[in-house]
């Protein structure tokens, strides 16, 4: 290697004065360059902008005749594979590239265009194989001797391409462009409402949406797109008269020729020129009209021919009809007007026996499936559990069936799904909403892993009203109890509505009834709902820089389970979840000295102390306490018995009925004043105070002293 690089070196005129030991070091480098630069060619990227740039070039350098013929043959090439593509795709959106495709063809044929114009104006006297053998071909082909015939074949073609194929395609990709604009926010919002109902996952409309987007965009593009071809068929005929008058002009004033040589030679490369432009640009219209006019059509371009086409008897046979009558024409050839009829003819016998085969193949089968019974599902399928569902009765399909108001529950539902996960931090199961005939008419029941959860009685046409104060309406009606949080109600009339509003009642909806019982549902059944998976899917779509701390944590300090474990504890007192990386963090921090959950979760609610305070806050912008006691909290430190992880409470019956009295006094003293009070405790005692409380005021908040933020503005309202 080193002998070869020095001769090769020391034959180089600028190196040969000093063929020293360094040449060959200089040439050793050197071909590592190539290596790399042939390399980098051949990645997909750069080679299209080498491509793009080439075709750039050609625009401006000059271009040898050969190299020509071979760009040309290109050009024929890459216009019969987009055509072939167009035709055997199965849907428009396997080939959403085509309008970029479409302007690289464009710019390929005009710059070749260009090249072979300047060919034709700076060579043509030498005669008809100046612009290469290509051109040559095509003009002696077409022409046959006759630059007249020529001309006229030429523009035949470029009327059939500009006025037939790319105006037609231009008007479809137009008008396809406008109803898919027009029909995204119906199909949005069927996708909606199908994940609302359970009928398809998060995965699944993610995906149809993003099919929708590419559609929308897909025929935006298209619109515009047809604009190229447009513009190629009038830059072909510019050229082409160009060509023309140039050449007989350079041919006759410069070169010497007379005109009937310039004419006929001029005119022969100037029509082989365009034909080799304009076929190409045939064939990709072609392609875009096949693109584009085949958007409601599943499968291959044979689909909508053949299959359709062959699809109705009656139609071949009326065909083959009238091609036999055309045939008894007097003057008429009746060879292949009967060949055809007889073709269409037997096309038609042939369908309609293959037709009725089919639907006795089909009663066949229906027979034997009537015959065997309904088919068994599997056992497997016995095994699986809706997470939520929404049964109704009979009487309350109208809410979401009928056009008046059967959007309206699936779309509180999924606005009700939204508003949770931006308020607790993570995305709410599903709600499948089916019927129960075993309901009364009137009544719903909401279930949670297929256990009942709750149970109501809602009336169509019809309104819940009640009063604020807790009494009784004084509207006729039907007396009731409001199905979520057990307050007098009555539902009346639609016409009385107007009245219970003016009287200063509360009126509500009937699929406002059930969003709002199932909201309640939803918060009280929160740590039940949050899975494992749900917890995976929550720390898979951390950020990149949370993630090396979720990679330090787990499963050294704790696992995926544990997070699970902590994050449910959270979400049993309603604490959103939503800010994942602090409570890593906390987490993080815990794990040093605890292992036990519940433990973990106390540290974790003082670094959300923030969070929290807010959460409670009054619009006032102050926080409402009921503290414990000095005597109380020392009960209460008393009774825990056991050390670290393992403390329980001990404490006598008695005195716990005597804090339960309490704290029900002071809590109904502070709402009675108007204010949403939280009961402070000191940090130890605050888990079993917990344990108490929400087993009679599942929603009183309780709080301890690291849990509240210095920034915190408190007011103390009563004590225990």
């Amino acid at each position: 290697m080193s002998d070869t690089s020095s001769s090769e070196v020391a034959t180089a005129p600028d190196l040969a004065r000093d063929p020293g030991p360094a040449a060959p070091a200089t040439m050793s480098r050197s071909l590592p360059g190539l290596s790399d630069l042939g390399n980098n060619l051949l990645r997909p990227d750069l080679g299209l902008a080498f491509g793009v740039m080439v075709i750039l070039v050609v625009l401006i350098l000059p271009m040898p005749a050969m190299l020509l013929d071979f760009l040309l043959a290109i050009s024929i090439t890459f216009s019969v594979l987009i055509l072939m593509t167009a035709l055997f795709i199965h849907k428009p959106l396997e080939f959403s590239s085509f309008p970029t495709i479409l302007l690289i063809a464009t710019m390929m044929r005009l710059s070749l265009n260009l090249a072979s114009t300047r060919l034709i104006l700076a060579n043509g006297h030498e005669g008809t194989a100046a612009a290469g053998r290509v051109i040559e071909a095509f003009g002696h082909f077409v022409m046959q001797g006759n630059f007249v015939i020529g001309i006229i074949v030429f523009s035949i073609l470029v009327v059939v391409n500009f006025v037939v194929i790319t105006k037609g395609s231009g008007r479809i990709a137009e008008v396809a462009a406008r109803f898919t604009l027009d029909a995204m926010p119906g199909k949005q919002m069927a996708i909606d409402a199908d994940l609302s109902a359970g009928l398809i996952d998060e995965d699944q409309a993610r995906a149809r949406r993003r099919e929708l987007e590419d559609e929308s965009a897909f025929f935006g593009a298209m619109d515009g797109a047809s604009k190229f071809v447009r513009g190629d068929a009038i830059a072909g005929l510019l050229i082409t008269f160009i060509n023309i008058i140039g050449g007989i002009i350079i041919g006759t004033a410069q070169m010497g020729l007379s005109l009937s040589d310039a004419s006929q030679t001029y005119t022969l490369l100037t029509i082989g020129d365009g034909l080799v432009s304009q076929i190409p640009a045939l064939i990709v219209s072609t392609a875009a009209g096949l693109l584009v006019s085949k958007a409601g059509v599943e499968g291959a371009a044979e689909k909508a021919v053949v299959d359709q086409l062959s699809g109705y008897p009656k139609a071949l046979g009326m065909s083959g009809l009238a091609m036999f009558v055309m045939a008894m024409l007097p003057g008429v050839p009746m060879a292949p007007f009967l060949l055809l009829a007889g073709s269409a003819g037997g096309l038609a016998w042939y369908t309609s026996q293959s037709h009725k085969i089919k639907a006795r193949d089909a009663e066949r089968r229906a027979a034997a499936e009537a015959d065997e019974g309904p088919q068994e599902e599997p056992i497997s399928t016995a095994l699986r559990m809706d997470d939520l569902r929404l049964e109704l009765g009979y009487g309350l399909l109208p809410l979401i069936s009928e056009a008046e108001t059967g959007d309206q529950l699936t779309e509180q539902i999924k606005a009700l799904r939204r508003q949770l996960a931006a308020d607790m931090g993570f995305v709410m199961p599903s709600v499948r909403i089916l019927d129960n005939m075993q309901l009364e008419s009137n009544a719903y029941e909401i279930k949670v892993k297929e256990i009942s959860a709750g149970t109501g009685e809602v009336h169509i046409n019809q309104v819940m009203v009640m009063d604020p104060k807790g009494a009784q309406v004084d509207l006729p009606g039907h007396h009731t109890t409001e199905p979520t949080f057990g307050l007098p109600a009555t539902w009346i009339d639609n016409s009385l509505s107007d009245e219970a509003a003016f009287k200063g009642y509360t009126v509500v909806d009937p699929a406002t009834v059930v969003c709002t019982h199932l909201t309640e549902v939803l918060k009280a059944n929160m740590p039940e709902l949050l899975s494992y998976a749900e917890v995976q899917k929550l720390l898979d779509e951390l950020s990149d820089q949370h993630k090396k701390l979720l990679e330090d944590i787990v499963p050294g300090q704790i696992t995926v389970s544990g997070i699970q474990r902590v994050l449910q504890t959270l979400l049993a007192e309603r604490i959103s979840i939503r800010d994942l990386p602090t409570i890593l963090e906390g987490i993080t921090e815990a794990t040093s000295f605890a292992q036990n959950s519940s433990t973990i979760a106390e540290h974790v609610r003082s670094r959300l102390a923030r969070q929290i305070c807010a959460s409670v806050e009054m619009p006032a912008g102050y926080l409402p306490l009921i503290t414990l006691s000095p005597e109380w909290e020392q009960n209460f430190a008393d009774a825990i018995v056991g050390e670290g992880e393992d403390r329980q409470l001990a404490m006598a019956p008695s005195q716990l009925q005597e804090f339960i009295t309490l704290v029900r006094e002071r809590f109904e003293e502070a709402a009675l004043d108007g204010e949403m009070a939280v009961l402070l405790t000191s940090a130890g005692a605050r888990p079993f105070v917990r344990s108490i409380v929400e087993r009679f005021r599942a929603q009183t908040t309780v709080l301890s002293q690291n849990e509240i933020h210095p920034s915190a503005k408190l007011k103390t309202v009563g004590q225990i």
